[in-house]
């Protein structure tokens, strides 16, 4: 559904399968359509799809709230002036909210959006000046709602979520996010180790590679309402690519929940239990959601750095296979990590399904400034974002000013913002001649030269036909709409974008 010629880093168009009409089974539910306009709730595919009804992100500029806020210094930390974290003992601060710079003190806040504060916990290991904290992974936050919420009760619950991270170290910390609730989130203990499955991701640990997680040196932690917050650095060894399981006790979980729901990846919930370390959960109860884990970031050389991917359903992977880790995104870091200029590169998929390029809540305009600006160690930023704007009769008269706005943010914190062309959606419910007119001329303006680079998923993924469609092989999945790719599409897409955009 979208096609890459890239000469820029990919736009995170995970265009929300909500693109069809109310109703539609298929695709996920598009949130209102005119400009700006939150995405409505709808029903989550068997495959993954999934809808938010909300989560709105610190907006560009103005924002109050940091994305791993930094614990207040008490011993000599060097405050930042514009949003860094502060250390707890000695470790100073960068002063636009990047990762924290050399410093024998320890801090869990990494980088933060525009002069906000937060309730990371501290650590005891910041950078050192040649090292630097950087994102490996990530998940953008948001409510569930519907069926997208959990089938137990999440309170004095074990959950394990698997993840895979991009690029490897020996150093972690990880982020939760309470960003949605309206009281605090109680984790009893936390755990990391390496998932143990070579193949398709599962509920099995290596048990040797298990190691606790701590919040300012302690086993637990209260998460604040509205607050993301950060472990303490761990010494913890994994290997580009790993899969990593993220094992949490939860105490007292009040609604609303903060997750996302297009994991794609089945996490496991063991209720009225607090064994974080368990070889296997495989009896557990299974759902494919994310819940409360937002980041991981691993130190790394200081030439590391990472891309961040802001879009809709079709950058958060629906119409992949579930535990398989193939998006666009994610061929995309194994192809940085086979080639030897790239492979210091992070890669970090920021796409909500049923998302809009304009407006508040979880639209990119909204949450740019958290999702991309905020990501520790963040250098490049794909925007590919739009079709849902269209199917909504957003023109480009609106897009173009957002699409201007969010590339000058990315300008003003030193990165190359690059944006993807939107792929032909020809068959899909929401098709009209008018809405390709209105592609047709986002298109044109993304390949005017006015990003750092182009990614054009339109010519990678389209047909000779007229008006294009998605080529069939491209397009075909069990429930194939012509909107969103299938796992052929979604590898032609990772393998089409040009890697010397990363430079």
């Amino acid at each position: 559904m979208k096609n890459l010629c890239l000469l820029s880093v990919l736009v995170g168009l995970s265009l929300v399968g909500g693109c069809s009409g109310s109703g539609d089974p298929n695709v996920e539910s598009r949130g209102g359509a005119s400009a700006g306009g939150a995405p409505a709730g709808g029903a989550t595919p068997t495959s993954g799809g999934t809808t938010p009804t909300s989560g709105g992100a610190t907006p560009i500029s103005g924002g109050t709230s940091s994305t791993s806020g930094g614990a207040t210094s008490t011993s000599g930390g060097t405050t930042s002036t514009s949003g860094g974290a502060t250390s707890t003992s000695g470790g100073s601060t960068t002063t636009n909210g990047g990762a924290p710079a050399a410093g024998t003190g320890g801090v869990a806040g990494g980088t933060t959006s525009a002069g906000g504060t937060g309730t990371g916990g501290a650590g005891t290991g910041g950078s050192t000046g040649t090292q630097h904290w950087v994102g490996t992974w990530a998940t953008s936050p948001y409510e569930p709602t519907g069926d997208q919420l959990p089938t137990i009760p999440l309170s004095n619950v074990v959950a394990r979520q698997v993840t895979r991270i991009s690029i490897g170290g020996s150093r972690f910390r990880v982020q939760f996010s309470n960003k949605i609730g309206t009281a605090p989130v109680e984790i009893k203990s936390a755990h990391i180790a390496l998932c143990k499955s070579t193949g398709a991701a599962d509920s099995t640990i290596d048990t040797a590679t298990d190691k606790a997680l701590s919040f300012s040196g302690m086993a637990s932690v209260s998460i604040s309402a509205g607050q993301d917050v950060w472990s303490d650095p761990v010494d913890f060894t994994a290997a580009p690519l790993s899969k990593v399981t993220i094992t949490t006790a939860f105490g007292n979980v009040p609604s609303p929940l903060t997750a996302h729901a297009g994991a794609r990846t089945t996490s496991y919930f063991q209720a009225n239990s607090t064994n974080v370390s368990a070889a296997d959960m495989a009896s557990a109860t299974k759902m494919e959601r994310w819940f409360y884990i937002s980041g991981m970031d691993v130190m790394a050389d200081a030439a590391a750095k990472a891309v961040a991917i802001i879009g809709d359903s079709i950058t958060d992977g629906r119409g992949t296979d579930t535990d398989r880790n193939n998006r666009w995104t994610d061929i995309l870091a194994e192809r940085l990590q086979a080639n030897e200029g790239t492979k210091n590169i992070g890669v970090l998929n920021q796409g909500i399904g049923a998302t809009n390029l304009v407006g508040s809540g979880t639209a990119a305009e909204a949450r740019f400034a958290r999702d991309v600006l905020g990501q520790s160690g963040v250098k490049y930023a794909i925007i590919y974002d739009g079709v849902n704007d269209i199917a909504g009769d957003v023109t480009l008269a609106t897009m173009k000013p957002v699409y201007e706005k969010l590339i000058k943010a990315g300008r003003d914190k030193g990165l190359l913002v690059f944006g993807a062309t939107i792929a032909p959606f020809s068959g899909h419910s929401f098709y009209t001649a008018p809405h390709e007119t209105v592609r047709q001329e986002v298109n044109t303006f993304i390949r005017s030269g006015a990003f750092d680079g182009v990614i054009d998923f339109d010519m990678a993924l389209k047909d000779g036909s007229s008006p294009p469609k998605l080529q069939a092989a491209y397009a075909a999945w069990a429930q194939m709409d012509w909107l969103h790719p299938g796992p052929a599409g979604y590898k032609k897409m990772g393998d089409s974008v040009n890697l010397t955009l990363f430079k």
